[in-house]
């Protein structure tokens, strides 16, 4: 009979501790250090099948690519489930490593999900930083602006983004500790405007290995940044059953919530609500891609929005049920390698979801 072992890691930048469990007992601990050859070779050593675990976090992914071929299963586990289960007691990492090997061996963790492919590993990492350098891009900006709001001073956006405006404009101000403030900030921000086009540059030459991202370009609504940003964070369409839990992962599904009963026995309704632990800059990329198909001329996303404005549906209801219905068209043309076909939409289209009419 194979021996099964069930390995929680605990793992950091220099070091990562590992706890190997057999039979519900941990029988041994290795502290290595963070390498590749270092692991495999605590690996190696065990005789049977081995199942590991880790937490969710900026190594997973390359831990996943590069152990995943010596393991019977690696899982990336999510820490906030984890959190629930393991908070208790005592805290260091040879107890966080058991505990991880013990909510392995019980089947507890909630997989988080890794590519296996580095070319799309590599794509994800771009479509990161260029949204990481756009957000302080315009952190950058609004400090220029509360600057000058500190001294009475209104800017303008040619001043803001032009050289040769801010040149006259500096000239003219009378404000000389603002200016001397001001062209500190702006070293700042024209170096990370350098570093935005660097990233999107990357992004333009990468996304072309992948025709679905030239495909979803057809649909209203959405470009470059957007269709490489939603194909970088789902990675393939295979990954969801069904088109409800693409919704919620993307953020922008409906999950039911319910508890007790009223005073006579009976069951609560239950209330709808959008997710909140989802990731940020995707359901950003999705939602703005439902707006801007809601404010284009002559499409049938638009269509579909103001038919629902006219039955009743409130606008938040309206923009999230277009950005659903913006989803499922993606994942279609996704799984089918076809182009945009607005016919198959309006067919579509004209048989609104029940979630779509949730008010």
């Amino acid at each position: 009979m194979s021996t099964t072992y069930y390995i929680g890691a605990d793992v950091h930048s220099n070091s990562t501790e590992l706890a190997i469990e057999k039979r519900g007992k941990i029988v041994a601990r290795y502290s290595v250090p963070t390498t590749i050859p270092a692991i495999i070779n605590v690996l190696d050593s065990l005789q049977g099948k081995k199942y590991l675990a880790v937490e969710e976090g900026p190594m997973s992914g390359w831990l996943y690519r590069n152990l995943n071929g010596k393991l019977d299963q690696f899982i990336s586990s999510d820490p906030r489930r984890n959190k629930l289960i393991a908070s208790e007691g005592d805290k260091d990492d040879k107890i966080d490593s058991a505990k991880l090997a013990s909510l392995l061996r019980g089947g507890f963790l909630r997989e988080v999900y890794h590519s296996d492919d580095d070319d799309r590993a590599e794509l994800k990492h771009w479509v990161s930083l260029y949204h990481d350098r756009v957000r302080d891009a315009v952190r950058g900006i609004n400090k220029i602006r509360a600057r000058c709001r500190m001294h009475g001073v209104t800017i303008s956006r040619a001043v803001l983004r032009d050289p040769a405006s801010r040149l006259k404009w500096l000239l003219k101000t009378k404000h000389n500790a603002l200016a001397n403030q001001l062209k500190m900030l702006w070293i700042g921000y024209d170096a990370t405007v350098q570093q935005v086009k660097f990233a999107k540059r990357q992004l333009s030459t990468l996304s072309k290995k992948y025709n679905i991202i030239k495909q979803w370009s057809q649909l209203p609504g959405i470009g470059l940044i957007r269709a490489t940003t939603i194909f970088a964070f789902l990675d393939t369409p295979w990954r969801f059953k069904k088109k409800n839990k693409l919704w919620k992962y993307c953020g922008v599904g409906l999950q039911r919530t319910t508890s007790g009963t009223d005073k006579k026995g009976r069951p609560r309704p239950a209330k709808l609500q959008l997710p909140w632990a989802v990731n940020r800059t995707l359901k950003n990329a999705v939602l703005g891609t439902a707006l801007s198909a809601i404010n284009q001329k002559d499409n049938v996303f638009k269509d579909y929005y103001e038919r629902m404005l006219k039955d009743g549906i409130i606008a938040s209801n309206a923009r999230h049920a277009v950005a659903r219905k913006l989803l499922t068209v993606m994942w279609g043309m996704w799984k089918t390698n076809s182009p945009f076909d607005e016919k198959v939409v309006c067919n579509e289209l004209s048989r609104p979801t029940a979630s779509a009419l949730s008010r």
